[in-house]
């Protein structure tokens, strides 16, 4: 049986305070890729009470990202954006979520982003991470960016790490390993990662990045 609304906020408030829970609710963050990083990061934010997630992805469920991705068997062929919309509402019924089955571009990436208050870049591709960070930082210096570098192979979790590059961009992983050269993306380092993206969104909202 699904909690009310109000059993739900009551449940949050309860184990973060209402003081957080308020901010945690009134946010909306931009997913950039629903992969190892992206599914998992959109989970935790779900869990945590975000109040809306935009999620941005071009790609299908494939049988290979089932291993560390946030998706299920009978998923396989669906979208990523409408599979873990599914997933989102059977973790958090009342979230409100905005998908955009796109791959984001210099020319749309405006459209697709100007909603949120903080983007997190979740994608696989060197280049892809490239242009969507510098979109951001040149062109909407307003908004806080969340990106991922390094999350590759069997190296120790304690190298994951989050730095903070400017005052509104941080940098999460180890910065070093790269999926060619380690030759393997295991579920736990990639979730690690993702943890580290999410939990420095909470700590954004929440007033607690130190200067």
């Amino acid at each position: 049986m699904i909690p009310t609304k109000k059993e739900w906020d009551e449940a949050l408030i309860k184990r973060q305070g209402e003081e957080i829970q308020k901010k945690f609710a009134g946010a909306s963050i931009a997913i950039c890729g629903l992969g190892g990083l992206g599914s998992n990061i959109a989970v935790s934010l779900a869990r945590a009470g975000i109040g809306k997630l935009l999620l941005v992805d071009f790609d299908s469920v494939d049988i290979a990202n089932l291993h560390r991705q946030q998706y299920k068997a009978n998923q396989i062929g669906k979208y990523k954006t409408e599979a873990l919309l599914e997933n989102l509402k059977e973790i958090a019924p009342y979230m409100d979520i905005e998908i955009h089955t796109a791959y984001v571009t210099e020319e749309n990436a405006a459209h697709l982003l100007q909603g949120a208050d903080i983007i997190c870049e979740a994608f696989d591709n060197a280049e892809c991470k490239a242009m969507l960070t510098n979109i951001v930082l040149e062109t909407m210096p307003d908004k806080y960016f969340v990106a991922a570098s390094g999350m590759a192979g069997m190296g120790s979790a304690n190298s994951i790490q989050t730095r903070k590059i400017t005052e509104k961009f941080f940098l999460c992983g180890d910065e070093t390993s790269d999926v060619a050269e380690a030759g393997s993306l295991v579920a736990p380092r990639v979730m690690l990662c993702a943890a580290h993206q999410a939990h420095t969104v909470l700590r954004i909202l929440a007033g607690k990045i130190e200067n």
